[in-house]
């Protein structure tokens, strides 16, 4: 039996039809940065896919940085000072 024909039995009632994709990529496209403005034009969903990844990953370097900023800042700040307690209640 091929995968194909094994996962459309197993998924039955749950298998997503081409509306919901298509739904569900305009919806991503308008949390990309970039789609805003472009406004309503029609972008193919590889290409929203694609600037999705990218998206992603722009973000998790930027957390990175800031993750090494926040530390050098620590490292460095005097942990008794007001400004040291509030960076503490922000990472709690």
């Amino acid at each position: 039996m091929s995968s194909r024909r094994s996962r459309s039995r197993q998924s039955g009632s749950s298998r997503i039809t081409d509306e919901q994709i298509s739904d569900l990529v305009s919806k991503l496209q308008d949390l990309l940065p970039e789609a805003r403005l472009r406004g309503n034009d029609r972008v193919p969903s590889s290409r929203v896919l694609q600037e999705t990844c990218s998206y992603i990953k722009s973000l998790h370097r930027e957390v990175d940085d800031l993750s090494e900023r926040l530390s050098e800042l620590l490292a460095t700040s005097d942990m008794s000072t007001a400004q040291a307690a509030i960076i503490r209640s922000l990472l709690m």
